[in-house]
Parts: structure tokens; C-alpha cells; sequence
């Protein structure tokens, strides 16, 4: 397995997840820059809104992974901090990163939509990033498994599901198939947002099955918020349907 320390500098530990998740949000907003052209967006309101999302979206997902582990934070207080050490709720990110389009939309006066459906697109690819650090950290591995492609993790007995390298290409799949919906010029605002909701908790639910993690009447957490997102996203995107005719928008187009 991958040293989850990059290197040390000054005494201090640079570990590959930090180094990931900063490299996920640069890349993220040069993909939203560009996409924003698209919808005549401009460079410097992308860019604000990242001063804002960057903030909101860490300190969500640390807040919800400490309260989701808090037995294991209230004997290391300090730890609640070091969130380079991985330990990232994305649910708790999504809800920051929501609050804080919300905040910034209305301080803008721009349509919520219009930033939201191009967020989420360079998110997918972060989440994939992302994923790719909690491998390397060695962090929400799998349940145990015969499959040749199971994988040995230190201090955990047996051979496990890559549960992380699963859902590195799930949100892989995602971002692949929100960039090319996004080239649907007739395509109704929100349509992209809602739709990555539906494939991101649709296929979380899914791949939660090969998890080690805590069940509740034999759900992970991850598939417990992702049923009424999943039922949000729904019906969300049959409102948004009703009034245009998706169907024959994206036939046009194609």
C-alpha cells in the first residue's frame, strides 16, 4: 500500500490526502470556469463563489464525520482539526457547499440553478479524487471477500472490497455522463443538479452494500440519507419536467 505521507516539511507531516483534496478544488475551478462560459457565467464570479464554497463545503463535511465518529473525537479532541488526516462527510459538504450557493446566489442575485448545475460537475470528479485519498489513508475499506481483486489492509484481518476504488469510479461515471448532458443547450436549469443527486445516492446506496460500517436495521448511514435524497431528486426533476419536454430537448440536441 501507498505511505499515506507525502513527505514531512518543517517538522510537519504533508500527507497525500491533503495534497489530493487541494489539487480536487484547483481542478475544480478551472472546470467550472469553463463551463461557466457556456451559460456566459464570468471568470471573476466563479472564482468568488469559490471563496465562499471552499470554506462552506470543509467545514461540513468535517462537522458531520465528527458528529457520525464523535467516540472516537471526543478522546481526540485535537483530531477534529486535522481534517488533511481524512475523516470527510460528503452529505455534511454537500449540505455546506448548498448553503453556501444559497447565500451567494441571493447576495449575487443569480439564479441558484446556474451555479449549482455547474458545481456539481466538477464535484463528481473531485468525489473521485477524493476517494482515491481515502484508499491511499486506508479508510472506509470493505467487508470481507473472495473476489481475486480483494485487497489487504493494515491492521484489518482478512482480504476486503476496494470500496473506495468502487466509488472513485462511480463518481467517475457520474462526472462523465454530467459533462455531456451539460452540452444540452435547450436542457431546463436544475436538471443537472438534481440529476446528480439521483445517480450519486442511487449508486451510493448500491456500492454501501460492500461496506464495513455500522448498520441500522441493516443500513449503512450512507444508504439511509441517500433514500429521501433519492426520492427528492425524483421529484424535483419530474417538477422540473413538467415544464419542458426533456425527452425531445435532448433528441434535438443529439
Amino acid at each position: 500500500m501507498i505511505n499515506p505521507i507525502a513527505f514531512q516539511f518543517l517538522g510537519l507531516e504533508i500527507r497525500w490526502y491533503g495534497i489530493i483534496m487541494a489539487l480536487g478544488f484547483i481542478l475544480g475551478l478551472f472546470i467550472s470556469i469553463s463551463l461557466a462560459k457556456k451559460r456566459n457565467i464570468s471568470q471573476e464570479t466563479i472564482t468568488d463563489f469559490f471563496v465562499y464554497l471552499i470554506p462552506a463545503s470543509i467545514i461540513g463535511a468535517r462537522l458531520l464525520s465528527v458528529i457520525l465518529n464523535y467516540n472516537y473525537y471526543i478522546t481526540k479532541p485535537l483530531e477534529i482539526f486535522a481534517f488533511w488526516h481524512g475523516g470527510m462527510a460528503f452529505h455534511g459538504g454537500l449540505l455546506g457547499a448548498v448553503l453556501a450557493g444559497i447565500y451567494f446566489c441571493k447576495k449575487k442575485n443569480i439564479k441558484f440553478y446556474e451555479i449549482a448545475d455547474i458545481i456539481v460537475i466538477p464535484l463528481a470528479l473531485g468525489l473521485a479524487f477524493g476517494r482515491i485519498g481515502n484508499f491511499i489513508n486506508q479508510e472506509f475499506y470493505g467487508t470481507l471477500t473472495n473476489l481475486p481483486w480483494g485487497m489487504y489492509f493494515d491492521n484489518v484481518e482478512g482480504k476486503r472490497h476496494p470500496t473506495q476504488i468502487y466509488e472513485a469510479i462511480k463518481n467517475l461515471f457520474i462526472f462523465i455522463i454530467l459533462i455531456i448532458l451539460y452540452k444540452v443547450k435547450k436542457l431546463k436549469k436544475g436538471v443537472i443538479f438534481w440529476l446528480f443527486i439521483f445517480l450519486y445516492s442511487l449508486l451510493r446506496f448500491l456500492l454501501e452494500f460492500t461496506k464495513d460500517q455500522i448498520r441500522y436495521f441493516n443500513l449503512t448511514y450512507g444508504q439511509i440519507i441517500s433514500i429521501p435524497l433519492f426520492i427528492l431528486s425524483i421529484v424535483m426533476l419530474y417538477e422540473i419536467g413538467k415544464k419542458t419536454n426533456l425527452s425531445k430537448d435532448l433528441k434535438t440536441e443529439h
